[in-house]
């Protein structure tokens, strides 16, 4: 009981620091409004967050997820073309993390080509990430009613804004223009694997120094097969201002794989877009620059060069200017905060305990069940405290799944839901303590430990220890699970401050360890449950086997992560010697020196199979194939997703689906067989001519990861439809034939 109320008061301490006592009750207001400019109509959606908060341009940078708005009406599709996005400011962030996007208020313009003078509805939903020390994920609908040329009412409206303010956000806009002839810039090759760089240079001033402090020269938008790193700039003593932008090239994570040319030539050439700051004007312009080749040599003298000049120390932009006096008492601010996380938390629970149901966990649950029935004649303090232990382990591998993921994140790496399941080395693991596992229930050894077959008077099987592993083993075969309410958890989890990982994570694991919790407290609830007997020994060995079914599919995802058929008679003969290790010892003889030596056989093969796993080039994103083929008996045309395929498909007007999953994901198991090869979902694609992508997440694939990320989202399953416009729905981790067919329209 005093772990339990120790874990209640950690976890509140927790969800108050996190929540601080500075983070307002309504983060980011929104509203709306339509304006005529020059014999059009737009409209406008207009944002005002709170002080020193933010939300993230098109391009996030770093970290951060770009504000998404989506349009619906009542009869008619809204016929709409967005406008270029306001000029962002940059942002730089604990860890030198660098983001871009807008602080206090701001607005989204969209040209209306299709509104007459008539009466009509329509509905706005608009997402965000808004960000200080840490971040909150919001979302609003509003309603919209149009009528005499005007909108005449929006629920819900947070404020007001004078018509003269929206046409000039709307005149400042970025236009779009040519590459400006006195911006000089090169693109090479630099000393790093995979690794561009461009230089560039133009005449400043003094002015242009100071403003260029708080904000880049140039803005980067997007570069097929390139992700791009931050912006140096540097001057000199006639005002020359130089920059240098970084460009790691991502041709390599492509099916098929595009490698970086050797000899500096693309193939076809490459257009890079960007929003350019000119130094002396301030006037921001949508300018792009292609590229077909780059220079492979002479970086070095670019470096010297820039070594030569003086640097601009980069801050972050002034918000002050933007900011209003907080008038929000203290007291209301940390009651809304709190009630806010409450609910994140609250999902995370609820996530959890739904994973106590899922097959991934199901045998282990089964266990512990047989475990209660086996100390269920055993005094209620000692009940709550195997079912505490169990809790314990739950929560422990949870902490350690967090600062896993912190580690990983620190380092520049994207990573998600399950993610330990895309190391072979890890599976193998699993599928060797599974083994042992099931020999163990199947009666072939007892574990021993240094002082005898029991420690005290508790045998070791049945003890504490036994109980604190469990959770671990339950908690690791529950991360390739998705259940509802788990997403949204996991989301803000991903996208928040260490604090904030933690604390959803100890959440989830409070939900799947709480079933447990309550039997220990009110052990009677178990009553139903029949008393300990013989019976138990015969249970046992169904237990066993339903391990063994789960090694089953491990193995299955192990084949998917390595070389196939080699691996796979690899680890088979590495299993069969390890139990005849145990069966040696077991039935035939007790000889210690002739049970190490064949427990060393198998020892030996798992070493040589755990290096080769290290040697092992990871071809990650091909084995979209296996899965494509195998979805062949489908009778529907699945192809490998990528990016340039979305691009493809957009430009040639097409409907897509695109499925995310991967082999080690049950609940993407259970949509295909449910939804997804079924004659419904087939008919339906024929009908529609909807052309279907699939991502394989089974191995690491930082596309995937990346557009995950995106889209709010920080594992498999996933669904998307992209319509012929290039409009993108996210349907979401679970689907219907009915969800889909509503979102075609």
């Amino acid at each position: 009981m005093r772990f339990l109320v120790l874990f209640v008061l950690t976890m509140v301490s927790l969800v108050t620091f996190a929540a601080g006592d500075d983070v307002p009750p309504v983060p980011v207001k929104t509203s709306a409004s339509i304006i005529n400019y020059e014999g059009s109509p737009y409209l406008a959606i207009h944002y005002e967050n709170h002080p020193h908060w933010h939300t993230y341009w098109m391009n996030p940078g770093d970290a951060g997820l770009p504000t998404k708005i989506e349009f619906s009406t009542e009869a008619n599709e809204l016929e709409l073309k967005e406008m270029p996005w306001a000029t962002p400011k940059r942002y730089i962030e604990n860890g030198n993390i660098l983001a871009y996007g807008y602080s206090g208020s701001y607005s989204r313009f969209f040209k209306i080509n299709n509104l007459v003078d008539t009466k009509k509805n329509f509905k706005i939903t608009s997402s965000w990430l808004v960000c200080k020390h840490i971040c909150i994920p919001g979302k609003v609908e509003m309603s919209i009613l149009y009528e005499d040329k005007k909108i005449s009412k929006v629920i819900p409206s947070h404020f007001d804004i004078q018509e003269s303010t929206v046409i000039e956000r709307l005149t400042n806009l970025p236009k779009e223009g040519k590459w400006p002839a006195e911006l000089d810039i090169i693109l090479k090759k630099t000393d790093k694997e995979n690794q561009l760089a461009l230089y560039y240079n133009k005449q400043g001033d003094d002015s242009s120094l100071e403003y260029f402090k708080s904000s880049n020269m140039l803005f980067p938008i997007s570069a097929p097969l390139m992700s791009f790193g931050h912006e140096k700039l540097f001057y000199n003593s006639s005002k020359t201002i130089s920059g240098r932008m970084t460009l790691e090239w991502d041709g390599e994570y492509e099916t098929p794989e595009v490698p970086l040319p050797k000899d500096g030539k693309f193939e076809k050439p490459i257009e890079f877009k960007f929003l350019y700051i000119d130094p002396i004007t301030k006037a921001a312009t949508l300018v792009s620059k292609s590229f077909s080749s780059f220079e492979a040599e002479d970086e070095e003298k670019m470096q010297s060069f820039l070594g030569l000049l003086t640097s601009i120390q980069p801050n972050g932009p002034d918000t002050k200017a933007d900011d209003k006096k907080e008038s929000d008492s203290s007291n209301g601010i940390k009651n809304a905060t709190e009630t806010n996380f409450w609910m994140l938390l609250l999902f995370g629970f609820l996530g959890g305990l739904i994973l106590n149901i899922m097959p991934c966990v199901l045998p282990v649950i089964s266990i512990k069940l047989f475990g209660l029935i086996v100390h269920s004649d055993e005094g209620h303090s000692k009940i709550l405290k195997h079912n505490l232990f169990y809790t314990l382990g739950v929560l422990s591998t949870f902490l350690v799944l967090a600062l896993t993921i912190l580690f990983i994140k620190s380092s520049g790496e994207s990573i998600g839901w399950g993610f330990q399941l895309q190391s072979p080395t890890f599976v193998f693991l699993m599928i060797l303590l599974l083994f042992i596992m099931a020999l163990n229930l199947f009666g072939l050894f007892e574990f021993y430990t240094p002082g005898g077959k029991k420690l005290g008077n508790v045998e070791l099987k049945s003890g504490f220890l036994g109980d604190f592993f469990g959770g671990v083993l339950a908690t690791i075969l529950s991360t390739p699970c998705s259940a509802p309410f788990l997403g949204t958890a996991l989301t803000f989890a991903f996208s928040t401050s260490a604090v904030g990982i933690i604390t959803i994570f100890l959440s989830i694991g409070l939900g799947l360890s709480f079933p447990f919790i309550l039997t220990g407290l009110f052990p009677k609830s178990i009553s139903f449950l029949p008393k300990p007997g013989l019976w138990m020994e015969k249970v046992k060995k169904f237990l066993g086997l339903t391990l063994l079914l789960t090694l089953v599919w491990l193995l299955d995802v192990y084949v998917a992560l390595t070389d196939g058929g080699l691996s796979l008679l690899k680890i088979n003969s590495i299993l069969v010697f390890l139990f005849f290790a145990f069966y040696f010892g077991s039935k035939i003889s007790k000889n210690l020196f002739l049970r190490i030596i064949f427990f060393l056989v198998p020892l030996a093969l798992s070493i040589g199979l755990i290096q080769s796993h290290m040697n092992l080039v990871e071809a990650e994103g091909q084995n979209s194939s296996q899965l494509i083929q195998d979805k062949a008996t489908t009778g529907l045309n699945w192809k490998p997703w990528s990016q340039e395929a979305m691009d493809t498909h957009k430009k040639a007007g097409d409907l897509v689906f695109i499925d995310f999953t991967a082999k080690w994901c049950f609940t993407c198991k259970v949509n295909e067989k449910v939804v997804l090869d079924t004659k419904k979902f087939k008919t339906l694609v024929q009908e529609k001519n909807i052309k279907l992508l699939l991502g394989d997440w089974t191995k690491k694939d930082p596309k995937i990861t990346k557009f995950l990320n995106a889209n709010g989202l920080v594992g498999v399953p996933a669904y998307f439809i992209q319509k012929p416009n290039g409009e993108l729905i996210n349907l979401g981790e679970t689907i219907t034939i009915k969800k889909i067919k509503s979102n075609l329209l």
